[in-house]
């Protein structure tokens, strides 16, 4: 019947359609992603994409737009080819954030790729108070070399050095170098209230961010997301003229707190650690908790935990599977084996563990995992801030993701704590 209904169609008609504009079919997925209507957007994917991002994944995603506050102004498509594809890219003004919405759209008119990316110096970002610009100067450097070049920002204090310096390192997520969530640059904050108190901050953009297919790409590691380009960076600080090359820190937030011993272990000359928000715990476990601290509904709460489960009976010979958690194979089994605090006791240096009481994402059961293995340690100093969430933002009540949405800043006391214990 269809052949029959084909016929009845002039020839001539046919073949004067236009192709799909890829602008169209990347818009008709931004709206679908927008309205939540889940099932008519995994429609549009290839079926590489359908194993990382689907009905079971997007409602996460979804919560993370969300708080992103209302959708205030979507931009003008602008596209480029990659290869057979074309990439389309979307700008969207949220309430607390801008974000770029990237899609690949190959020639069959499909979805081939897909990101959200905050776009750099979105968000309601002022001057905390503790920053005083008369006390800093700022200039840009280059971490890494081809094929993997990193822009960063190099803050230095006015005055006669030289000065102990601190390498910042993101948490999970293609994150700018200023580590901009909501309408907090928590990394902005950092390196210039540290630096209007005298130490040289290195923050720098993410690997994943600069280089948003990196992390779809076959055998991607935490080396390749963190630790490679973190070891660079505490390189590039060192012979700087400013600073005292036997007095560089590193502060890992979040996965970046979590994989910090490791990248003390492969630096092998830092003075320090600070870890900021840090999970004790393998991501798979913190990724169940928080889903079900969200409220998420059973069902996909289940395909959550079937998932990690899955990451637990990873094995070597396992990196060609599917994508989990809508990472390679490869992510996790790099991880495999990975135990925080046993790598933290190792480390000969001191140690400064900071910890917000509201935050949801890694509780203070983290705190306590680095607590017990580290309690004979005498050079770990810990603390931790009623009031703080895992942005180290103050607030009240149970902390939400909502609370991201609101301008704010990382709360003086972490600036004092941080200043404080590298001067000892």
């Amino acid at each position: 019947m269809l052949s029959r209904l084909l016929c009845l169609v002039p020839v001539g008609l046919l073949m004067a359609q236009p192709a799909p504009d890829p602008r169209d079919i990347a818009r008709k997925a931004l709206d679908l992603l927008l309205a939540a209507q889940y099932s008519g957007l995994v429609q549009n994917f290839t079926p590489e994409v359908k194993l990382g991002v689907n009905e079971q994944t997007l409602p996460k995603m979804g919560m993370q737009i969300k708080s992103w506050g209302a959708v205030e102004k979507i931009g003008e498509p602008s596209t480029r080819k990659a290869g057979l594809n074309t990439i389309v890219v979307i700008p969207v003004a949220f309430a607390s954030q801008s974000i770029n919405f990237q899609f690949a759209i190959n020639p069959a008119g499909q979805v081939a790729q897909f990101f959200m990316l905050p776009v750099a110096g979105g968000g309601a970002w002022q001057r905390p108070p503790y920053s005083k610009p008369d006390a800093f100067r700022e200039r840009e450097v280059t971490i890494g070399e081809d094929p993997w070049k990193l822009a960063g920002t190099l803050t230095v204090p006015v005055g006669q050095g030289p000065f102990p310096a601190i390498v910042l390192v993101h948490g999970s997520g293609p994150n700018d170098r200023d580590e901009t969530i909501g309408a907090t640059k928590v990394f902005k904050d950092l390196a210039e209230g540290l630096a209007s108190r005298g130490v040289v901050v290195l923050r720098y953009e993410k690997r994943t961010r600069r280089y948003p297919t990196v992390s779809k790409t076959a055998k991607f590691t935490i080396q390749q997301e963190t630790v490679e380009d973190a070891v660079k960076a505490a390189a590039l600080v060192r012979p700087q003229p400013e600073v005292n090359p036997q007095r560089v820190f590193l502060l890992g937030h979040g996965m970046g707190g979590y994989i910090a011993p490791e990248i003390a272990e492969d630096d092998g000359k830092l003075a320090g650690l600070v870890l900021l928000a840090a999970n004790a715990r393998p991501l798979e476990d913190l990724v169940v908790e928080q889903a079900s601290n969200a409220g998420f509904p059973a069902k996909e709460l289940d395909t959550i935990k079937a998932q990690a489960a899955r990451i637990k009976r990873l094995e070597p010979g396992d990196e060609d599977a599917p994508p989990v958690l809508n990472m390679p194979v490869s992510y996790f089994l790099d991880l495999k084996g990975y135990d925080a605090v046993a790598t933290a006791k190792k480390f000969s240096a001191p140690i400064l563990i900071l910890q917000g009481e509201r935050d949801f994402q890694v509780t203070m059961k983290d705190l306590d995992l680095w607590k017990a293995g580290l309690a004979a340690r005498k050079d770990v100093t810990f603390h931790s801030y009623p009031a703080l969430n895992y942005l180290m933002v103050a607030g009240e009540g149970k902390g939400t993701e909502a609370e991201y949405r609101k301008p704010g800043h990382v709360a003086p006391e972490v600036i004092d704590d941080i200043v404080k214990w590298m001067g000892k």
